[in-house]
């Protein structure tokens, strides 16, 4: 039973920095120019990957007898809170936008190779974490492909 704590403890912390990345998507959708509809509909893409990704591990950790996340980390809401007073100080908020946004998928990249250095994970979890890791890796890409454009734009 200590092993299934460890995995439901790993895959709780997963499903958090999920729920941390919709919260932070869907407060960059909220705050972009509906002039940028390639961002507002990546975001809303990359929340609805996670929202999935949560479900997922929820699954999982339920059926490991144990009790899924909920909410996000506490340090989730303190970036947030700082995106807040960068925006507001910002005079290039698609910049800053896909600056944060980068910030939030590195530490999503993170997160997911901790989860994957567990000795505990069954062979099905570590495949499921893979996958879920390399769709975050082409957001991330995406993410700073578009960073890296706007910063040679202006």
């Amino acid at each position: 039973m200590a092993e299934n704590s460890e995995i439901i403890e790993v895959l709780n912390d997963l499903i958090l920095i999920n729920n941390d990345r919709v919260e932070g998507y869907q407060k960059s959708f909220d705050e972009t120019d509906a002039s940028d509809s390639d961002l507002r509909t990546l975001y809303n893409k990359l929340a609805d990957d996670s929202r999935q990704f949560s479900s997922e591990l929820s699954s999982e950790v339920t059926s490991l007898g144990g009790e899924p996340a909920t909410g996000t980390m506490l340090s989730g809401k303190i970036y947030r809170t700082w995106m807040d007073v960068r925006s507001a100080f910002s005079s290039n908020g698609r910049q800053t936008s896909l600056d944060n946004s980068e910030f939030g998928e590195d530490a999503a990249q993170k997160a997911y190779e901790t989860a994957l250095k567990s000795d505990n994970l069954t062979a099905d979890l570590r495949s499921l974490i893979i996958k879920q890791q390399a769709t975050l890796k082409i957001g991330h890409d995406t993410i700073k492909r578009l960073r890296d454009a706007e910063k040679v734009a202006q």
